[in-house]
């Protein structure tokens, strides 16, 4: 005998007529609060959101977007995403859009220009309202596509002679100062540097902060101990292999960023050495992990969130024109010296 079956009646979802319905006011005035316009009162508004969010509502964003003739999406593109430093860069970018009202695209340049224009052209086909080009010295190839395009843009460290283009500048001054400072206080005079590639503008203003640091604490630099390697784990132990290889040897090592620090104690470790009791090793960036490692890294902070504030705000400025009309062009993020237990006294 066949079973009788029983039809289960599914909610139809709602639409925007719906909400309108709910919160007893036009469709119109749903539409326009959902795009943000100042002629909503606030009473309105507040009402038709309660509305929207009972209804368990999903506003058509593409649809706003030909209507009010703006994607609100930003993008941004980093160097590598395989350095914590970046997906940590992300997710606060990503949080200030959000909370902004605006959707992100992220792309990753993997230091490869072939794929860094292809982010962009993705960007450019998505009608971006702007682009965060974090790269820290790779983004030359795609600055002439963006400007061609007329799309507002922020580069780190990178200044460009353009009305929609911004600039972040990174105080690595303040911060390598004090790193180099607190490990001459410590009675270290033989100090190595672990150098970022010399193709990278922000890793050559990192390797002359530390040669000033130097002379301003009357410190003598060895060039031999002044060491190029990349910015990653492989790229820590490779530069301190070369340090290992040399007649004399550094009692303290500051390297370019933290991953490169803490290639350098594996490879102490993996040597038999104690850090700090035998090597004092400082990073740069202060991601989640430094104070995990062991010991816990002494670094450089670079914030995340300041770095991510200053590049919203930068396109935030330029996609909605504030009213006094003025761009603010130059943004600063400090740095600053974050001790743990990966510095110490030298041996006597």
């Amino acid at each position: 005998m066949a079973r009788k079956g029983t039809r289960k009646t599914v909610a139809k979802t709602p639409d925007i007529r719906t909400v309108a319905a709910l919160a007893k006011v036009s469709i119109a005035t749903v539409s326009r609060t959902i795009n943000g316009s100042p002629a909503v009162s606030d009473r309105l508004s507040k009402r038709v959101w309660q509305a929207i969010q009972q209804l368990n509502y999903f506003p058509n964003t593409q649809a706003r977007g030909l209507v009010s003739g703006r994607s609100r999406i930003l993008g941004i593109i980093v160097e590598n995403i395989t350095n914590p430093f970046f997906p940590e860069l992300i997710q606060s970018f990503e949080e200030i859009a959000v909370a902004h009202g605006y959707e992100i695209l992220v792309s990753s340049s993997n230091s490869d220009p072939a794929v860094l224009t292809n982010c962009v052209r993705r960007m450019l086909e998505r009608k971006v309202e702007g682009v965060a080009v974090l790269t820290f010295g790779e983004e030359e190839p795609v600055m002439d596509q963006l400007v061609h395009h007329d799309v507002p843009m922020v580069l780190a460290e990178f200044r460009l002679d353009d009305p929609k283009a911004s600039t972040i500048l990174l105080d690595y001054t303040t911060g390598i100062h004090a790193a180099v400072k607190h490990l001459a206080d410590l009675g270290h005079t033989k100090i190595a540097y672990l150098a970022g590639p010399h193709k990278l503008h922000s890793a050559m203003t990192r390797e002359n902060d530390f040669r000033t640091a130097m002379e301003a604490a009357g410190l003598v630099i060895e060039q031999q101990w002044v060491v190029e390697c990349n910015h990653t784990l492989k790229g820590g132990v490779a530069g301190f292999g070369k340090l290992r290889a040399l007649a004399s040897q550094p009692t303290a090592v500051l390297c370019s960023n933290d991953m490169t620090a803490i290639g350098v104690l594996r490879a102490a470790y993996m040597e038999g050495l104690h850090v700090p009791q035998d090597l004092s090793v400082v990073g740069l960036d202060d991601i989640d992990f430094a104070e995990f490692t062991l010991p816990p890294l002494t670094t450089i902070r670079l914030s995340r969130s300041e770095l991510a504030r200053a590049a919203f705000e930068a396109l935030r400025q330029q996609a909605e024109e504030t009213e006094s009309g003025k761009i603010q062009r130059e943004f600063l993020v400090s740095t600053s010296l974050v001790v743990r237990g990966s510095t110490g006294k030298p041996k006597a």
